[in-house]
């Protein structure tokens, strides 16, 4: 069993800040690398896989430097987001050449159990660049198993992958762990990561905003101020009624609209229809004002 440690790691590009001061310990199992596009995912994967040297901080593999240590590829299996092969050679080829890299004594044999775990044997003999991107996925995957590593880190690995792929991959990164193996995978989509991930860690703008298990990172998230824009056949009287009944933390007509803001999001959902029925107001729109992924995170990384 093996352990990453990321200890107040930065990566800075001149005056970009791309990572900044993260701590973090990966250990067995699957952990979920959650944050919207643009917040450091990859830029953290890299350091980890010792393919990027911090500005600052260290990253260990069991207490191991990564930076400048071939050896640790041994250890670590990557599956990069960037969509860049070699679209000339076949999934065979290229797979198998991963093996050989490796030094493996049997690289065919490797490279065909990989290839036969990410079910990719039928489309072997075909060049890489007449496959679809989860397709392409797949077989990144194969290079990154082929030689049986005890950690996997996995960049956006879901991505281009229809159902049935992404359900496969899903319970084949459960069966991984489940060896006892470390597993990262980052993503942007929280259900990808409610769905397998043990343990998440939120990465905002670079900053480390949230650690622990789904439940609770998700009740940070439901707790947070919700927002919403209502449109009423009289905005006035339906303030009014909102106000007393106490159902939001506030509520704001200076911009020609009704704007409300509840902390509890189960009571005023439950509360508004019953507002308005009794207050005799025709409620004709209700829409979220801040539900972007992003927003979430930032609400986070504030607390």
């Amino acid at each position: 069993m093996s352990t990453l440690v990321l200890e107040r790691v930065s990566r800075w590009y001149g005056n970009v800040v791309a990572v900044n001061d993260v701590t973090m310990t990966i250990g067995p199992g699957i952990t979920g690398l959650l944050g919207p596009n643009g917040a450091g995912k990859s830029t953290l994967i890299s350091m980890m896989g010792g393919f990027l040297e911090p500005s600052a901080g260290s990253a260990t593999l069991d207490g191991i430097p990564v930076w400048r240590n071939p050896s640790i590829y041994r250890t670590i299996g990557l599956v990069p987001e960037a969509e860049a092969m070699y679209d000339m050679v076949t999934g065979w080829q290229f797979v198998v050449a991963n093996a050989r890299l490796h030094r493996l004594p049997d690289a065919e044999g490797a490279a065909r159990m990989a290839l036969e775990t990410v079910e990719m044997m039928d489309a072997k003999d075909r060049d890489i660049g007449t496959y679809s991107k989860g397709m392409k996925q797949r077989v990144k995957m194969a290079t990154a198993l082929v030689h049986n590593p005890a950690v996997l880190l996995l960049d956006e690995p879901f991505n281009g992958m229809d159902p049935r792929q992404r359900l496969h991959l899903m319970d084949l990164l459960r069966r991984l762990a489940g060896q006892g193996r470390t597993v990262l995978f980052s993503s942007h989509i929280l259900e990808e990561v409610e769905e397998i991930a043990d343990t998440i860690e939120v990465l905002v703008a670079g900053r480390h905003a949230a650690s622990g298990d789904y439940r609770g990172i998700r009740r940070l998230m439901t707790e947070r101020p919700h927002q919403y824009t209502i449109s009423s056949s009289d905005d006035r009287r339906l303030a009014a009624a909102i106000i007393a009944d106490g159902a939001a933390d506030s509520v704001d007509l200076s911009a020609g609209t009704l704007a409300v803001q509840a902390a509890d999001f189960g009571r005023f959902v439950h509360a508004l229809p019953r507002l308005a029925r009794d207050t005799g107001v025709r409620l004709l729109e209700v829409s979220p004002a801040d539900e972007s992924l992003e927003s979430v995170f930032a609400y986070l990384v504030a607390r």
